[in-house]
Formats: C-alpha cells, sequence, structure tokens
C-alpha cells in the first residue's frame, strides 16, 4: 500500500512539473511573439524615417538646383550631355517663345437667374445659327447656359455630341467674359431634370429679345431650369440691341472653332486645292433629302418622283407634302439642277480649267445627273477625291462632322457658289463677308430657270443668254450691301447670318465685278 502511494504522488509530482514545463513554454513564445512584432515594427519605422529622410534631401537637391540654374543658366549647362544638338535646342526655344500665352478673358460677374439649357435642331448651320442666338439670349437674362445638345433625330441621325465637332473648352472660355457656360447641370438640378421635373418649351420662331425678357425668364426664375427643345430661327434678325448683334458674331466667327481634328483635316484639303491653283467651290445642293423636302424634281424620271414623294410622307415634321414642283421651279424656290448648274457657270465664264470642289452630300442620280457638269469642268474633286478613305473613316456616318469639313473648305476658297439659300449658304455667304467680302456668287434662281429654259427652247442665242446672266449677276457677288427688312414677314426678309452688316467693316477695296 504504500509503494501505492509513493508511486502515485511521484507520479502526480511528475505531471504536475510538466504542466508547468508547458505554461512557462507558451509563456515564452508569447514573448518571442512580441519581440518579433516590436522588432518588424522597429524596421517598418527604421525604413520610413529612410524614405522620408531620403525625399527631403532629394527636393532640398532639386530647389537647391533650380536655384542654381535660374542664377547661371546656359553658362552651368552648357557643357553637359544633352539629346538635343545645340542647333535643335535653339530652334525648340525659339517654337516655344513664338506660341503666344493664352490670355482669358476676365470673368463676367452676375446674379445667376437661373439655367437655360437648349437641344438644337437641324443641320450642322442650322444648329451652328441657333447655338448664337442662344449664346446672346442667356447673356441676355443673365442666366447660365449649359453646352448645347445637339439634333440627333433629325433625317441625318448624326450622334456626333457638341464636343465632337466645336471645340468645347474654347467655347466655354472664350465667352467667360459674357456668359457662365457649364458642360452639365449642378448634381442636385442634374437629379431634377433625370426625375422630368425640368419645364419643357418652344419658343416663339422670329421673336425680339424682349419676348425673351417678359416671357422666358420669368419662367427660368419660376423652375429654375428651363428646356428649350427648339432653337432654330428663335431669335430676330433685324431691331435687336447693337450688343446683341455683335455678340450673335462673336460667338459664330470666333467661339465656335472646330475641333482640331477636323481643322486639321480641312487645312489638308485646302493645301491639296491650292497646289493646283484657284478653286470654287460649288454648294451643290442635288441631294435625295433636299429634293424630297422641297418637292422639286426637275430632271427627274418618274421613277425617281415617286421615290422622292415617298420620302417626303415618311417624315412626319416635314409638313407640305403636296407640292408642285413646276411652279416651285418657277418661283426660284428649287435648287439649280446639274445641268442648269453647268449652264450658269459657263455663262459666267468660269474657265473650264478652274477646280471645282464639291461640297454637298451625296448626288441624287450619280455620275448620270453629274455627267454634264463633269464634261464642262473635268477638274471636278470632292473631299472623298482628294483624302485617303482611312482618313475620312472617323467621319463615316457624321454627316455634320463631314459637313464641318466642306464648310472650312468653303471659306477658303476663291469663289463660293451656292445653288440653294439653305442654311449652309447662307451661313457661309456672312462669314466670307466678314473675311473681306470674298467673291461668293448668289445666284438668282427665279431668273435663272427662266433664261435657261429660253435658252433651251431656242428663244435666246448663247450670246444672249450669257451676257444675261451676266449682266443680272453683277452685283450679286457678296460684295457690301444692307440687309433686307421686311417688317411683319421675317421669313422673306435677309437672314441675319448671310449679312450680319452690323459686325462688317467697310470694305475698302470691294470686289469689283469686272475684274
Amino acid at each position: 500500500m504504500c509503494r501505492i502511494e509513493r508511486s502515485e504522488r511521484k507520479s502526480g509530482e511528475i505531471g504536475k512539473r510538466r504542466e508547468r514545463e508547458k505554461g512557462m513554454g507558451m509563456v515564452n513564445g508569447m514573448v518571442k511573439g512580441v519581440e518579433k512584432v516590436k522588432s518588424i515594427s522597429r524596421s517598418k519605422m527604421k525604413m520610413w524615417m529612410i524614405r522620408a529622410t531620403t525625399s527631403v534631401l532629394l527636393w532640398t537637391c532639386v530647389v537647391q538646383l533650380t536655384t542654381i540654374g535660374e542664377m547661371w543658366g546656359p553658362r552651368v549647362l552648357k557643357g553637359w550631355p544633352s539629346c538635343f544638338s545645340h542647333e535643335s535646342a535653339a530652334v525648340l526655344e525659339e517654337k516655344v517663345l513664338a506660341v503666344p500665352a493664352r490670355v482669358l478673358p476676365p470673368k463676367r460677374a452676375y446674379k445667376n437667374n437661373g439655367y437655360l439649357m437648349v437641344s438644337c435642331n437641324g443641320g450642322l448651320n442650322q444648329m451652328r445659327a441657333a447655338i448664337c442666338d442662344m449664346v446672346a439670349i442667356a447673356r441676355y437674362l443673365n442666366v447660365t447656359l449649359i453646352v448645347p445638345e445637339l439634333d440627333k433625330t433629325s433625317f441625318w441621325a448624326d450622334p456626333s455630341e457638341f464636343q465632337d465637332i466645336f471645340d468645347v473648352e474654347h467655347f466655354i472660355t472664350s465667352l467667360r467674359d459674357e456668359v457662365r457656360i457649364l458642360k452639365e447641370l449642378p448634381p442636385r438640378l442634374k437629379r431634377r431634370m433625370e426625375l422630368g421635373m425640368t419645364y419643357t418649351m418652344a419658343p416663339v420662331s422670329w421673336s425680339d429679345i424682349s419676348y425673351y425678357h417678359n416671357q422666358i425668364l420669368p419662367l427660368i426664375q419660376k423652375y429654375k431650369v428651363l428646356h428649350l427643345n427648339r432653337t432654330d430661327a428663335r431669335l430676330a434678325n433685324n431691331h435687336q440691341p447693337l450688343e446683341i448683334q455683335k455678340l450673335r458674331c462673336r460667338v459664330n466667327f470666333s467661339a465656335l472653332r472646330f475641333t482640331s481634328q477636323i481643322e486639321e483635316l480641312g487645312k489638308r484639303v485646302i493645301n491639296l486645292l491650292r497646289q493646283n491653283g484657284p478653286f470654287l467651290v460649288l454648294h451643290l445642293r442635288y441631294e435625295m433629302d433636299m429634293l424630297a423636302f422641297s418637292g422639286c424634281s426637275q430632271g427627274c424620271n418618274n421613277e425617281e418622283v415617286e421615290e422622292l414623294t415617298r420620302m417626303r410622307y415618311a417624315y412626319p415634321w416635314w409638313k407640305e407634302k403636296i407640292i408642285n414642283s413646276d411652279l416651285k421651279r418657277k418661283d426660284g424656290l428649287c435648287p439649280l439642277t446639274p445641268g442648269e448648274t453647268t449652264l450658269t457657270l459657263r455663262a459666267l465664264d468660269i474657265d473650264p480649267n478652274m477646280q471645282i470642289y464639291i461640297a454637298a452630300g451625296e448626288i441624287y442620280g450619280g455620275e448620270r445627273r453629274m455627267a454634264s457638269l463633269a464634261a464642262a469642268y473635268p477638274k471636278l474633286v470632292r473631299k472623298e477625291t482628294l483624302l485617303e478613305s482611312s482618313d475620312l473613316r472617323f467621319f463615316q456616318n457624321h454627316s455634320s462632322q463631314m459637313a464641318a469639313l466642306d464648310y472650312l473648305v468653303s471659306l477658303e476658297s476663291d469663289i463660293f457658289v451656292p445653288t440653294y439659300d439653305g442654311n449652309m449658304a447662307k451661313v457661309v455667304e456672312g462669314h466670307r463677308r466678314f473675311l473681306g467680302f470674298k467673291k461668293t456668287i448668289l445666284l438668282d434662281r427665279r431668273l435663272l430657270v427662266d433664261l435657261i429654259d429660253r435658252f433651251n427652247n431656242g428663244s435666246l442665242s448663247w450670246d444672249e443668254f450669257s451676257s444675261a446672266v451676266k449682266e443680272s449677276h453683277a452685283n450679286r457677288m457678296g460684295n457690301p450691301v444692307n440687309r433686307l427688312v421686311i417688317p411683319d414677314r421675317p421669313k422673306e426678309e435677309d437672314y441675319f447670318y448671310s449679312n450680319p452688316e452690323e459686325c462688317l467693316q467697310p470694305s475698302e477695296n470691294p470686289w469689283d465685278p469686272s475684274s
């Protein structure tokens, strides 16, 4: 019994000793773990201190070197190795100095009466004029203008945004001394718009600026945001304050600059044309949409007339459906056909060797309809024939961007001849007046179709026909004239953008028709 008790006591003591040893081991492990963590923390702290010290030293060196460079300049750096030669460095320095620093106009301080959103409608030049009007209206009402939305639902279905066609940064900053322009509404108001809590309307066409002050401004103040969903011809041509007219011009001729991609490609087309001498731009508006819209079918066969009629009925916003093409043509309300245009250019003694750039989309009837013009003027070109297809791949299916290229070339041409007085013809005419009354032949279509019919039926000889055409157009060359004003009939008077006389400097040597 004693042995058994001693044995049990001994084994118990051994178990307790093992437990104490096990406990001591755990404690030692914890202590070592803590020491390890402390060691890691100290290492990280040392690394952080080294990095911070290195950064401070590097910045100190940079500051010191900058100071030395400013004090000693080229004398210290002259002998340093460089990837530029002294000559290339000098050329680079000259180029840098030649670029003038852009000076932004000071921001105009005014109490903001609200926000104006606009959705433009129509083609490029209809929208261009509308943007000019909307800027002037926003300035007059002391509101903030949101960068205009371009039309994507018209016949052309161009998906281009404002910034795809115009230099949006230049547009905003160049006008900051007149009106505040934002790319989008502030977040709070933007959420309201997304919830459909914005008041939308179409302003009355050809309205005086007082209409906007008396009718539109109270709505902006009430709703904070007003959305104008139609902008074509919404500001009257005449009897507006001089400041309004001049601002319309400033937007058109300065603030609305095309993107660098469009500008550079336009310059390349112009240079290609200039290499081969002077050139005439023919805005030949004999395109399917124009013929369908206007109801003009001169020169078309029965099948083509039916196709144009179907197209006219397919677009509900083209209000006029039943149209007498012959009567409209005799009133001078139809674009000239390529054949009629050929006779007119020949009668005006346009040199057969002159380059003729066709500023238009696809001509209805294609090469068959262009045959007489190509035979009389073999140097017919288009942007598609001057440029590689790769140059225009980003412009395909973007009619407004294509029209922007034609616009630039039209401005620079020696002669500009529109065959119809659409929006492009009018806006380019006015811009060429602003550039110094550049030669723009404004065709009297009503007279021309009568003369052409008389020549074709033998009533006039070629000499009689040519003499009559030249005589009737002697004073229709884009020279200075007063804008025609017809009270209460704004559609029939001269368009402001075709002759913005308030913004034009009198020409000392206007173009002489006899030259």
